[in-house]
């Protein structure tokens, strides 16, 4: 009777054995995995350490001609933009880039560095791509900084350069803020859908998600995406080169084309109140905005 007893005894021992093993290799493993992930987003954020921010700039937008231009509260708005972007930490140098004399002028006159460029630009990401080109220095990273975005937060701009740096599977970053009902239909805010891992999954310019009774669900947390958008430098260079897609054409979106070509886009959530200018009404909008929180 003994004999399989000890026996058993020792079949259980090795069993705990192999068990205490498994464990500790699965433990290796699953802190390996870890530092893998920590040592790649220092090495992406080493790698994508020079930042260049660009504002595009045009003066024949259809919707809005001149929309640079056009005063906000007395300053030309893209001179309030440059004012905010200059505050970001993140960028090593902020340049204009336009095709427009006369918002050369004008930018050269409050002091911005601008970059000409041709008026064949299809979007602000070919001309930030053709305003890289024109740098001997090498960047990393090239923020867009929409024109009409007059009350951009620089910790904005700082927060989508960042989240590119931790990314490295990543080759675009953008941002979101929450969605006002009142805006759900109109189709200059874009809307944005990203999946559990803070990855963009589409974008459109009808509200998305949309549910089968046709209403807007107050309870759900629909988002609006912002103009500002920052690419990997090797990427941008490549955007152009790429055909446009079905999903971007149809509805005149860029990143579309992006996400259509299979590549990762990174989103952060980030709290913003005031809406950029797409239309002439913006701006009466924008100006009581800052009027009732005494933003000069």
């Amino acid at each position: 009777m003994s004999g399989p007893s000890s026996s058993s005894s020792v079949s259980d021992g090795t069993n705990r054995s192999w068990l205490a093993q498994g464990l500790l290799a699965g433990a290796a493993v699953a802190a390996a995995a870890v530092a893998y992930t920590v040592i790649s987003r220092r090495r992406s954020a080493r790698l994508r350490c020079h930042v260049l921010g660009i504002i595009p700039a045009r003066f024949a937008s259809s919707r809005f001609p001149g929309k640079p231009l056009v005063p906000i509260l007395g300053k030309p708005m893209i001179q309030r933009t440059w004012e905010r972007a200059k505050l970001a930490t993140t960028l090593d140098q902020l340049v204009v880039a336009t095709d427009n004399e006369k918002i050369a002028e004008c930018c050269l006159g409050f002091g911005a560095d601008v970059i000409m460029t041709s008026d064949t630009c299809r979007n602000g990401t070919e001309r930030c791509n053709e305003a890289l080109q024109k740098f001997k220095k090498k960047f990393d990273i090239v923020v867009n900084i929409q024109g009409d975005e007059p009350l951009i937060e620089p910790e904005i701009i700082d927060g989508v350069v960042k989240a590119l740096q931790a990314a490295p599977d990543a080759v675009f970053s953008t941002a979101v803020t929450s969605l006002k009902p009142e805006d759900a239909s109109d189709p200059n805010r874009v809307k944005c859908v990203v999946d559990s891992h803070g990855y963009a999954i589409y974008f459109s310019r009808g509200l998305i998600p949309y549910n089968k009774s046709a209403k807007v669900n107050p309870r759900f947390p629909y988002l609006l995406h912002l103009g500002i958008q920052s690419y990997d430098a090797k990427f941008l260079r490549k955007y152009p080169e790429l055909a446009p897609t079905p999903l971007q054409l149809e509805e005149d979106l860029e990143q579309l084309k992006v996400l259509e070509n299979g590549y990762k886009m990174k989103v952060i959530k980030v709290d913003h109140e005031a809406h950029g200018v797409d239309t002439p009404e913006d701006v009466e909008k924008i100006e009581s905005f800052m009027r009732e929180r005494n933003l000069s």
